[in-house]
């Protein structure tokens, strides 16, 4: 892996998100093959609601997630089902390593 790049050393950067009580998670896995957590507070998506952006903040901010990982460990891959930002409870975060045969 590039630069020793994985889920590990992600997980390690987790806290620049979190800076300043940006956004509240909850941890469910952390392992070398999985990294699952659920956001349940997010100053992003209240920001741009509070901006009466809302309808626009997926765009500016939670698009952008699923690409993050690809260009940081292109062999984990993203699964979310639910936004704080869209109205959900929560925003679910599944990344999980491919292993190779779902690379093929």
């Amino acid at each position: 892996e590039p630069d020793g790049a994985d889920i590990q050393s992600f997980i390690a950067l987790q806290h620049l998100w979190e800076k300043d009580d940006a956004l509240k998670v909850k941890v469910i896995t952390a392992s070398d093959q999985r990294y699952d957590y659920d956001v349940q507070r997010c100053r992003y998506a209240e920001m741009y609601h509070e901006m009466g952006l809302g309808e626009i903040g997926h765009l500016l901010s939670c698009a952008r997630d699923s690409q993050f990982i690809v260009g940081y460990a292109p062999d984990v891959e993203l699964t979310r089902t639910e936004t704080i930002m869209s109205g959900a409870p929560r925003c679910d975060f599944r990344y999980a390593r491919r292993t190779h045969d779902e690379e093929s």
